[in-house]
């Protein structure tokens, strides 16, 4: 559904993304993984299109969309710090993106949307009147109201923890099942993209280190840098990460 060919990107003269390569099924939950500065939020603001990309294509539905706007793409992120509008309650930050589009989704479809991400006891709150769980709840159904052909998620956890932060995971998960939406995710956490994510893309200095399954990242790491980057992560013995995620992770 996504094909990324040969992609590399410059920054004054640095290299930042060095001939990158990855398919991405439809439906498919992608985390993006790897160090500070490895060159992943470069690659997800290409594929959102508010990046160019000096070299390389990008092929959507066995189309080049290389030259098409951001606009023109129909890909939609929610941001790290959500980007919702303070003076506007829940629901109209929710309706927001449909003032010229407002026959884009039925109501029956808005209801269904705000029934699905348990948002409904919210609607008519003000944005400071909201936990950071119900924020990204309302900053995702702000997205999906407007039905991205591609959901783009840059950190979306790193403001949550505990159970806010477990639930928001679920409801993402949730989410690309139930709108068989594709969806790459941009993370600085390993634990997060291995239990996200049908497949984990590793970057360090702007090149693939490895781009596979969870359990392929786990139990076949490519190289070094993967092997120490996520046991360094996850904090444990290496004996100890076979078993991390349960017996029907391994």
């Amino acid at each position: 559904m996504l094909e990324l060919r040969n992609i590399t990107k410059r920054y004054d003269g640095k290299l930042i993304l060095d001939d990158i390569n990855i398919k991405i099924e439809n439906g498919e939950i992608v985390s993006m993984l790897g160090p500070s500065g490895s060159g992943k939020t470069t690659l997800l603001n290409i594929i959102l299109g508010i990046t160019t990309m000096d070299s390389g294509s990008i092929i959507f539905n066995d189309i080049d969309i290389s030259k098409v706007s951001m606009k023109d793409r129909g890909f939609n992120i929610v941001f790290q710090d959500y980007a919702l509008f303070p003076n506007l309650n829940a629901y109209k930050n929710i309706v927001y993106g449909l003032r010229n589009k407002p026959n884009l989704v039925s109501k029956e479809e808005l209801c269904g949307l705000i029934d699905f991400l348990e948002l409904k006891p919210h609607l008519y709150k003000r944005i400071h009147e909201l936990s950071g769980g119900q924020k990204q709840r309302v900053a995702l159904a702000r997205t999906l109201a407007i039905k991205p052909k591609i959901l783009l998620l840059d950190e979306p956890l790193s403001a949550l923890d505990g159970v806010i932060k477990e639930t928001i995971k679920e409801k993402i998960k949730a989410i690309t099942r139930e709108y068989k939406l594709t969806t790459i995710i941009v993370t600085h956490d390993a634990e997060e993209a291995l239990t996200m994510a049908d497949k984990v893309l590793i970057i360090d200095k702007g090149k693939v280190s490895q781009y596979g399954s969870p359990k392929e990242i786990v139990h076949e790491p490519k190289n070094n840098f993967v092997e120490e980057f996520i046991l360094r992560q996850l904090k444990i013995k290496k004996d100890n990460i076979y078993n991390l995620f349960g017996d029907n992770y391994v």
